[in-house]
């Protein structure tokens, strides 16, 4: 059988399928299913300074070829998944990524600061949250705005730091760069679109947050182009996500430059996705006499 293992900003990992941030709770829920150790990591839930109720409902949707959600990161805050959730997931046998929130620099720092302390394996910064002091703009929105977040936590975080860039930008391949420059260790990608369905009879968005975030398969295609550019444009190691649902979507993510895999929406209609997906890439690899999943990586030629 082909070596799945990887290793993303000096992090090894058994083989490349991470459970994405916000889909798989911290694990415990899928453990019902099969140990945890069936996956090389973890993005846990994300988290906040402070516990957070999440948005009212409806705040999830099925939408063709996917879901929005507006779930408002709704998590019992970093206090608790420090005392409570932590020590849990220690005994998984998988790497554990804490997912970090927040809607100030304040926020990020703290939580970075108090999360180097313990023995989780990486950071992920989600830089998808209205920044309060800059009149709500998404930190990950800019240049100026990913650098300054990422350089801020750069400087307490000392733990490996991963940056979950926004595809909701003009050129996706300046933003993974100025995460690079201010000393990002890995960037994932991409995040959700922000979408919008509305109801004909009520006239009112389906969700009660009017917009949501768009993730599934809907948006593979446009996953699968940034994963492309960001892997064009810098040389610290590219996560790829964004509507992966099959051993071939795995396959087709790491050509196109992806280093690891985060997998998330296909989870609530196939709990058992990550089982298949390591499976096929398995028996790819094997066919293709490809000894080592890591030869995937970049490998595909453009035009």
């Amino acid at each position: 059988m082909a070596d799945l293992s990887v290793k993303v900003a000096g992090v090894s990992f058994h083989n490349p399928l991470i459970a994405a941030s916000g889909t798989f709770g911290f694990g415990r829920e899928y453990r019902e299913f099969y140990p945890l150790s069936v996956l090389g990591g973890i993005s846990c839930k994300g988290i906040t300074l402070q516990e957070r109720p999440g948005n009212p409902p409806p705040r999830i949707a099925e939408t063709p070829s996917g879901m929005l959600n507006a779930v408002g990161l709704q998590n019992p805050g970093v206090d608790h998944f420090i005392e409570k959730d932590l020590p849990w997931l220690q005994q998984q046998g998988t790497r554990i990524i804490a997912n970090i929130a927040g809607n100030t620099v304040e926020d990020y720092c703290a939580m970075a600061e108090k999360l180097s302390d313990t023995p989780v394996d990486m950071i992920e910064l989600n830089i998808s949250c209205p920044n309060v002091k800059q009149g709500g703009v998404q930190f990950g929105t800019t240049c100026e705005g990913v650098g300054g977040i990422t350089g801020a936590v750069r400087r307490v975080c000392r733990k490996p730091l991963m940056v979950k860039l926004s595809p909701n930008v003009t050129d996706i391949g300046e933003m993974a760069a100025a995460a690079e420059a201010a000393g990002a260790d890995a960037v994932s990608l991409i995040n959700t679109l922000t979408g919008m369905r509305i109801d004909i009879r009520t006239r009112r968005p389906i969700i009660h947050n009017n917009t949501g975030g768009l993730s599934g398969p809907a948006v593979f295609p446009v996953a699968v182009r940034m994963v492309w550019q960001a892997a064009s444009r810098v040389k610290i190691p590219v996560v790829g996500l964004g509507g992966i649902a099959t051993w071939q979507d795995a396959v087709e993510m790491m050509l196109a430059g992806a280093s690891a895999l985060q997998i998330g929406t296909v989870l609530f209609t196939d709990p058992m996705a990550p089982v298949k997906i390591t499976e096929g890439m398995n028996r790819f690899l094997d066919e293709q006499g490809i000894h080592s999943v890591t030869e995937l990586t970049g490998a595909v030629r453009a035009w």
